[in-house]
């Protein structure tokens, strides 16, 4: 316990604010999902928008998404509850939308042969080409893709 406050105590100011933010963020997310449906919660994001619509983002903006991406998972790895793909992509949305940053988050499947289910689902969120929160999703299929512009 105390390594962890001492590796928090380390963070940058900015770092320390978008850190406890995206833990704060991630806890209503969280929550969010065990309460409504899922239509609920995207009911405000364009289920249709085309990725063309957004335009080119500058170097101002792609560095707070970055941040925001990197803030989200390191508070996901502390969370007591279960912080998987779709709660970290929700906050993105929810953290980068507050910013004024356009980006989509995807869901996406595809074929796992070792579980019994033998489907695999995950979650991503975007910023232009950057991958803000769900890492590598190149084996996925798109199932759906959300998008929210400027506010």
């Amino acid at each position: 316990m105390l390594r962890k406050f001492k590796k928090f105590s380390q963070l940058s100011s900015e770092e320390k604010k978008l850190f406890l933010e995206a833990y704060a963020t991630l806890g209503i997310m969280r929550t969010a999902i065990l309460t409504f449906s899922f239509k609920r919660l995207t009911r405000s994001l364009d289920h249709a928008i085309k990725k063309e619509e957004i335009t080119a983002f500058n170097e101002e903006e792609l560095e707070t998404a970055r941040k925001v991406g990197q803030a989200i998972t390191r508070a996901a790895a502390y969370t007591p509850w279960e912080s998987a793909c779709l709660v970290q992509s929700l906050t993105a949305q929810k953290m980068l939308q507050k910013r004024g940053i356009p980006g989509f988050f995807y869901l996406g499947a595809m074929k796992d042969e070792e579980s019994e289910e033998n489907m695999k689902a995950h979650a991503w969120s975007e910023c232009g080409e950057m991958i803000i929160t769900g890492g590598d999703s190149k084996e996925f299929t798109v199932l759906s893709v959300f998008g929210w512009g400027k506010e």
